[in-house]
């Protein structure tokens, strides 16, 4: 059985292919199968990152193709364990037709409620559309390190019917400097960023093997 993750957002810039490259290097690294589409062609974040991974001899190697439309994508899902869809940002109807084929949901968001908010009223589009509210998930990224702002962000979230992921993911030069690198946050030479990179992904494992 292929689960497919579907990863999406209503703004760009809040870390979602970061979320998408992290959870394909964990599952390799634990022996699945897995590819990531990128269907955010404009950016090709996703594609430029497998690239240099390939480049840099970083393994596991990551499969990671550009598709232009959804449907095309999903005709190659049945071959792998996991498959990945790195949407576009902004809502869009490719949002919601990613949203129903997945097995769950991911929308990652800032902590500030010019994040927040815009995050949240994209999910609740989605169940207007006639997705099941227990495939969404809100993964906290692009976070400050203060601990107040992370609670303050987390509660707003726990207060909507939507699950929250455990940990969040702090700005850090170390982060990007992996993803220059064609690594995943988890791979950065900084044991406790790798840890906090590590319990995001675990909690969305988790969450996957509930389903």
């Amino acid at each position: 059985m292929t689960y497919i993750l579907g990863i999406v957002s209503q703004k760009g810039g809040v870390g979602k292919s970061t979320i998408a490259r992290l959870l394909a290097v964990e599952l390799a690294k634990e022996n699945f199968s897995v590819k990531i589409a990128d269907l955010d062609t404009q950016q090709t974040t996703s594609t430029d990152w497998s690239s240099d991974r390939y480049q840099n001899a970083v393994t596991p190697e990551i499969q990671v193709q550009p598709f232009g439309n959804l449907k095309t994508a999903i005709k190659e899902s049945n071959n792998f364990d996991i498959y990945i869809l790195d949407g576009k940002p902004h809502s869009s109807s490719q949002t919601v037709e990613i949203a129903k084929v997945s097995n769950i949901i991911i929308i990652p968001t800032g902590q500030t409620k010019d994040d927040l908010r815009p995050s949240v009223a994209l999910a609740h589009s989605l169940v207007n559309s006639g997705v099941e509210i227990s495939k969404i998930c809100f993964a906290l990224t692009k976070t400050t390190n203060s601990q107040t702002e992370i609670t303050a962000a987390l509660q707003y979230l726990k207060q909507t019917e939507y699950y929250v992921l455990s940990g969040f993911l702090p700005i850090s030069t170390a982060y990007a400097t992996a993803h220059d690198q064609g690594k995943a946050v988890t791979e950065t030479s900084y044991h406790t960023l790798n840890i906090k990179a590590k319990e995001i992904a675990q909690s969305i494992i988790d969450r996957l093997s509930n389903k």
